[in-house]
């Protein structure tokens, strides 16, 4: 198997739930040593819909291709096994709030005092500073906080949160993109930093079109369910079976789907002459195309409008989507053997890379699964990681105790 990109880089990963094990499960899919460093408590594990197991669907689907060790950091000896293995480390992730790092002694300037090189990165819900750095962060706080929410749902309804947890997700994915970084720098200067991100600053980062429409007009934006801020019609539609989507941005776009919809008067119709009378009259606008939609059903409509050059496609759920043929074909459902729930699936890796791909070599581990193979790696001696087993101060899968 080809090396990956990030081979003989070792990240220790101090993280729980979501942002923290996603932003390092992708630097493990690219090949890095990713070591979980996990307490004897088991909440996180816990996580997701139970399964056959202790450990929740969301644990596995977050954490493979990572070794465990697990460490009682209350205990002198436990600590120390782990500045150990900090000494070996190129990168730390941990997601505590703010503050409680430093009160286990664990924090940026404790770690780089070990390791100068390290590359040290916190994930929280609202950063290190700033007057809210204290309050407890989770993604639809940072989601209603940040403006997103306002946005998200139908004209005229409740406020609702984006389907997917995007804050958390976004802050990982700025999190690994911030560790490369960081690393890049370090190849020049022979020394680590500090990495600050959050749920909050992710779910702001993302608000480009939203931010840029209150500073040019001064207007505040609202919900517009499917539909687009600066396009139109870009959006879901109804047809005779279902919904699809519909991209004509462009004016060329615009004129087929006209044609296609046997409908050329609407491009001749002054409201929707351009980009922007579409936008202003989109509420007329969509009855009218929808009307022209009704009388064949969404596949069909679909293979009519590809084939015409207007940017269409259906809306699946997730059993149609994991099942879709091109989902298959760009391997984005793959399969593990675990040792307790057997063969699993999991999504695949989304970036390909054509010289030092990515891939998937072992499953979310047990935990502790690895906390002996780690210390031999580290030098120590079977005496020393049995005495440090006899007193907790490190701990091992329950089959191996």
């Amino acid at each position: 198997m080809t090396e990956g990109a990030l081979h003989g880089h070792r990240v220790l990963d101090m993280t729980q739930v979501l942002a923290g094990p996603y932003c390092t499960m992708t630097l493990a899919d690219m090949g890095a040593d990713v070591i979980k460093v996990e307490g004897p408590d088991r909440t996180s594990r816990r996580f997701g819909f139970p399964m056959t197991g202790k450990d929740g669907a969301a644990f596995l689907a977050l954490n493979r291709n990572k070794r465990s060790f697990t460490v009682d950091l209350k205990d002198d000896d436990g600590r120390r096994a782990l500045l150990d293995l900090v000494a070996t480390a190129d990168v730390f992730v941990e997601n505590y709030r703010p503050g409680v790092t430093s009160r286990l002694g664990i924090d940026h300037a404790a770690l780089a005092a070990v390791n100068p090189r390290l590359v040290y990165a916190s994930i929280s819900g609202f950063g290190q500073t700033g007057p809210y750095a204290q309050r407890p962060g989770y993604d639809i706080i940072a989601q209603g906080m940040s403006g997103i929410m306002s946005v998200t749902g139908e004209p005229g309804g409740p406020p609702a949160k984006a389907g997917l947890p995007v804050a958390d997700l976004a802050a990982g994915l700025i999190g690994a993109n911030a560790i490369l970084a960081a690393l890049l720098s370090r190849g020049r200067t022979g020394e680590g930093q500090h990495i600050d991100t959050s749920l909050f600053d992710a779910a702001m980062s993302m608000s480009v079109w939203e931010s840029a429409q209150v500073w040019t007009t001064g207007e505040v934006p609202g919900p517009l369910g499917s539909a687009h801020r600066g396009s139109a019609p870009y959006q879901a539609l109804r047809a005779a079976d279902g919904h699809l989507v519909v991209a004509a941005n462009k004016p060329h776009f615009w004129r087929n789907l006209c044609t296609l919809l046997g409908r050329s008067d609407l491009e001749a119709d002054p409201r929707f002459s351009t980009n922007v009378d579409r936008l202003r009259n989109v509420d007329q606008l969509v009855p009218e195309l929808e009307a022209a939609l009704a009388g064949r059903t969404v596949a069909d409509w679909v293979d009519t409008l590809l084939a015409g050059n207007v940017p269409a496609g259906p809306i699946l759920d997730y059993r149609q989507s994991l099942s879709d043929p091109h989902t298959l074909a760009r391997g984005m459902v793959q399969e593990l053997d675990h040792p307790v729930e057997g063969r699993v699936r999991t999504l695949g890796i989304p970036a390909k890379l054509s010289g030092t791909p990515g891939s998937l070599r072992r499953p979310a581990p047990l935990q502790g699964e690895h906390t002996v193979e780690l210390l031999s790696e580290l030098g120590y001696d079977r005496a020393r990681i049995d005495r440090l087993l006899a007193q907790g101060s490190v701990r091992t899968t329950e089959e191996e105790l």
